[in-house]
């Protein structure tokens, strides 16, 4: 991409298009809907809180539509996959932070299980009505984690929810890694693309039900960029047509913490493509969701 400082004034004209923002209901969720539906796409917002995305969906007004999406549950999954007719843009925004330990109606840990398997059923379901291409979010902390493919759900381990946060974060950019490799084999125009939004002030650092939600939150005041700034890498990735697909988008500045979108490196882990195609393997084990790329 140009060395230009983009931002939500460049995302251009999206009347016609149709977008689904899982966690739209705040945070960036929330900026990247109604920064979408502003430039007139229609946006599904996929979202466990209805009541919330509801508030946001009356803002936004008739570009909106509100669907139940509960990314811990594969049933609420396959339900909402299945409601769904067409889209252009998928854009896996949903996660959770640094959760103590706990599971999801599947029995996954819950991290691993909301941030990575939950939107890989979800793009997988809905794989064979995208149009332009999947966007995943990601984080600078993924180079925290590691890929445990013996045991990915902390059922062995002592748990430690960082560590379990940094593997769902690799996890999501490995898997846009390997899913744009899987399209470019299959000869799909669809295209895999990766951003996070450095350390942007959201309500996601609240929820870590410990000493670190007050941290956090001094940090948010004192270093933290906007939602509205943190947002831009993953808008660019949605929308920009020179997104590449296998990249990595965040922002520019100093440790990729704050600034304008850019594409970004990321770890030698992230690039590993045996642990990312057994990672692929054991995913569609345990989602049961397979062979959705022909």
């Amino acid at each position: 991409m140009p060395e230009t400082q983009w931002t939500a004034a460049d995302v251009g004209d999206q009347t016609g298009r149709t977008f689904i923002v899982t966690g739209a209901n705040s945070g960036l969720g929330e900026v990247t809907a109604l920064t979408l539906a502003g430039a007139g796409a229609q946006v599904i917002l996929a979202c466990r809180n209805v009541e919330k995305a509801n508030v946001v969906a009356a803002e936004i007004g008739a570009n909106a539509t509100v669907r139940q999406l509960d990314l811990s549950d594969l049933a609420s999954v396959r339900a909402f996959a299945n409601s769904v007719d067409g889209v252009d843009v998928l854009i896996n925004n949903a996660g959770v932070m640094a959760l103590p330990l706990r599971r999801t109606a599947d029995g996954f840990e819950m991290q691993i299980g909301t941030n990575h398997l939950g939107h890989f059923a979800l793009t997988g379901l809905l794989f064979d009505k995208i149009r332009d291409r999947v966007v995943t979010m990601s984080s600078g902390l993924h180079a925290y984690g590691s890929i445990d493919l013996d045991d990915l759900n902390w059922e062995h381990r002592r748990y430690d929810r960082w560590r379990a946060y940094g593997q769902s974060k690799l996890a999501n950019l490995m898997f846009t890694y390997e899913l744009q490799r899987r399209l470019d084999a299959a000869g799909s125009s669809v295209r895999s693309v990766a951003a996070h939004p450095g350390y942007a002030a959201t309500g996601l650092q609240a929820h870590t039900e410990s000493i670190f939600d007050r941290l956090m939150s001094v940090g948010n005041r004192l270093i933290a960029q906007s939602a509205e700034m943190g947002a831009l890498p993953g808008l660019f990735a949605a929308t920009a047509p020179d997104a590449e697909g296998g990249r990595f988008y965040g922002p520019r500045g100093l440790g990729n913490l704050r600034g304008h979108p850019v594409k970004v490196g990321s770890t030698k882990k992230s690039k590993d493509e045996d642990v990312a195609a057994k990672l692929w393997t054991l995913s569609e084990r345990l989602t049961g969701v397979t062979n959705f790329i022909t």
